[in-house]
């Protein structure tokens, strides 16, 4: 591929890109049209080279919150697109985070739009793509996986992922995660609550008190003329005779005038 067609390619790839993003803050319609020239602008990209994985990831990623938009056989024939690119994506490119996360997140989806039940194969798809993404990256999938096992009532292996996505960084906030219908199931179990509570911010340390802080504004507002004075002022203390012999040793009288 000569330097012109790479970047002729990239700039389809880019403007392909873009409608997408413009297409998922629009509705109806006006979403759909800016949808169908993202996807012939994908595919103008890859007609001549299959390996182009940003491609393929992005036509997935847009066909995935196209079918967020839809209900029905309609949702469930563009979840059906996502994951053939997704997984196309993946068969050129096996260590494809996104492609194994957002492949793992349609079969979920569509697994819910038809009412599967936990144990259906859809679920089972989705557990092994998230189970792909940590082979890729450890814990960037470990909460998806926490929501597989808590649908299927898997209560120590749902702990397990939770605390392997809190270890890696990957958990959600707090609230999310407590708003989140697929952990419905293992909520009342003191070991979620406990882990919940696990999650609580420690109290940060206390103010120093008031005064303390006042003496050491004081202290740090003298100027340097008021710290010499009073360093002259301790040294003339010092030298000072503590005793009434020291003083009358120290103040001899002077010898009488004469007459």
């Amino acid at each position: 591929m000569s330097l012109f067609d790479s970047f002729f390619k990239k700039s389809k790839l880019d403007k392909a890109v873009k409608q997408a993003a413009k297409a998922r803050k629009r509705e109806g319609a006006e979403a759909d049209h800016l949808f169908k020239a993202a996807y012939e602008g994908f595919a103008e990209v890859i007609a001549n080279d299959l390996l182009y994985t940003e491609t393929l990831y992005n036509w997935g990623f847009a066909l995935l919150h196209q079918a967020k938009t839809k209900t029905g056989d309609e949702a469930v024939k563009l979840y059906e697109e996502a994951i053939a690119k997704f997984s196309f994506c993946q068969t050129v490119n096996p260590s494809a985070l996104g492609a194994a996360i957002d492949g793992g997140v349609a079969y979920m989806d569509l697994a819910r739009i038809k009412g599967v039940d936990p144990a259906d194969d859809l679920y089972e798809m989705a557990k092994q793509q998230f189970e792909q993404a940590n082979s890729i990256q450890k814990g960037t999938a470990s909460y998806n996986l926490a929501c597989i096992f808590a649908l299927r009532n898997e209560e120590e292996a749902c702990l397990n992922a939770l605390e392997d996505s809190r270890e890696h960084g990957s958990l959600p906030s707090k609230d999310d995660i407590l708003n989140d219908p697929d952990i419905d199931n293992v909520k009342h179990h003191h070991w979620f609550m406990d882990f919940m509570a696990s999650l609580e911010i420690p109290e940060e340390p206390e103010a120093p008190a008031e005064s303390e802080v006042a003496v050491k504004t004081e202290a740090s507002l003298k100027t340097d003329t008021e710290i010499k004075a009073e360093a002259a002022t301790e040294s003339e203390t010092e030298t000072k005779p503590d005793t009434v012999a020291e003083l009358e040793t120290e103040i001899k009288p002077e010898p009488p005038v004469k007459s």
